[in-house]
């Protein structure tokens, strides 16, 4: 941090700002594809229960309007899948009555 501070105040060294830059870029590049697949392995699975190809997703390595068009493409498309019957709840028959014992003797 101290080092972007003093490239901001004063005349930048070549060799410091490469120095910066060095390590910078790596981290913003990791950052990158943690994001990445922040956003991609949900849409991956939605996809595949949706019915559509999961490789749909690779859609999202636009930023900003691929996910926002994958959305879309969620939202507004007819699902492949049909959703699974709810069976409700049945209440038990009631048990039948049972014999009469014998008489005891």
């Amino acid at each position: 941090m101290q080092c972007v501070a003093f490239l901001l105040q004063s005349q930048p060294d070549p060799e410091m700002v490469q120095r910066i830059l060095m390590v910078m870029i790596p981290m913003i590049l990791i950052f990158f594809l943690v994001a990445i697949v922040i956003v991609m392995v949900p849409f991956w699975f939605i996809l595949k229960k949706a019915g559509f190809t999961p490789w749909l997703c690779l859609v999202c390595l636009i930023p900003s309007l691929g996910t926002l068009v994958l959305l879309y493409v969620l939202a507004f498309a007819d699902w492949k899948v049909l959703p699974a019957p709810q069976y409700g709840w049945m209440p038990q028959p009631p048990n039948p009555p049972q014999p009469p014992s014998p008489p005891q003797a």
